[in-house]
């Protein structure tokens, strides 16, 4: 089934510039993979991180498709039963790939995705697996949140934040979530227990003894956040790199890096089915309009998801 289809695809690192939207080969699956026709695409800082270099360093060969959070229907599936993971072609699924999102159509491997959540559509959809995914590997796994303990999380208003808060709250603990005051109503919408907005006091002043600290901001923030946990705590971050922070202030400290994970992803479609996880969608373009998604993506000005839509 060769033919061609559009893609975003860079063939140098380096600003947006070097994005090119173009007719390139639809790829073919191979045993254990399934190729999706992408309905909708989810657009995250890595996507404009791997073109301005990282992906380099993460080993991804040129000439790359970019994207890696995809939502849309299964179109084949590779050879050999084994593997296929009970997929059928015409089965709606979501989830996060290594590369290749970008386009009409994408390869994933078939142990790495779920079935899309039937209460919500391909745009929705598209927004939640790495945000979700992020926060409950952060939150659960890393830093072992259960019911009942304080968390504290910082950018609760983010793609990332705000799907950890409404995770944390499933799951019973109380949450404090910081954001600046424009994004007051939108965090306590999410069920945040407090909220603290950093732009008017220093959250680490009236924040204090809790469990778990997720930091999805870095910088500053990140190093202040310890002062928040109690002895024992645990601080795990999306986006510092801790150092001997933990040490000095007898707690445990983790970087979380987001793995594909189809047992989480399908308890993450149960819970947005029962209406306890909402990703919120901001911006809606496009795939041709990717260059626009990036602009917005680095201002980091956008509350919530920046989804781009492949052509109908």
């Amino acid at each position: 089934m060769n033919g061609k289809m559009k893609a975003v695809l860079i063939n140098e690192y380096g600003d947006n510039d070097v994005v090119q939207y173009v007719d390139v080969e639809r790829p073919e699956p191979k045993a254990g993979e399934v190729l999706v026709k992408v309905h909708a695409a989810g657009v995250n800082p890595v996507d404009w991180k791997i073109r301005g270099g990282m992906g380099q360093r993460l080993g991804l060969a040129l000439p790359l498709v970019l994207g890696g959070e995809i939502a849309g229907i299964i179109e084949k599936v590779g050879g050999g039963v084994d593997g296929a993971h009970g997929w059928q072609e015409g089965d709606a699924v979501y989830g996060i790939i290594k590369s290749g999102g970008f386009a009409e159509y994408a390869i994933a491997k078939a142990g790495d995705i779920a079935p899309k959540p039937a209460s919500i559509d391909f745009v929705q959809a598209a927004a939640v697996p790495l945000g979700a995914l992020t926060a409950w590997q952060a939150i659960f796994d890393l830093a072992k949140l259960g019911s009942g303990q304080r968390i504290l999380i910082t950018g609760a208003s983010g793609g990332v934040g705000s799907l950890a808060v409404q995770l944390a709250k499933a799951k019973g603990a109380h949450v404090t979530g910081t954001a600046s005051g424009r994004n007051e109503e939108f965090v306590r919408g999410l069920g945040v227990d407090e909220f603290v907005d950093y732009t008017q006091q220093s959250f680490e002043e009236v924040v204090k003894d809790v469990d778990v600290v997720f930091d999805t901001v870095g910088g500053d923030t990140f190093q202040q956040a310890f002062h928040c946990l109690k002895k024992g705590g645990f601080l795990v971050t999306s986006v510092a790199f801790p150092a001997d922070e933990a040490q000095k202030f007898g707690v445990g400290a983790a970087r979380v890096q987001c793995k594909p994970n189809a047992e989480q992803l399908a308890a993450i479609s149960e819970m947005v089915n029962a209406g306890k996880l909402k990703a919120h969608v901001a911006t809606v373009l496009p795939l041709a309009e990717v260059k626009q998604a990036f602009q917005l993506s680095e201002s980091r000005r956008t509350r919530g998801k920046i989804v781009l839509q492949t052509p109908v």
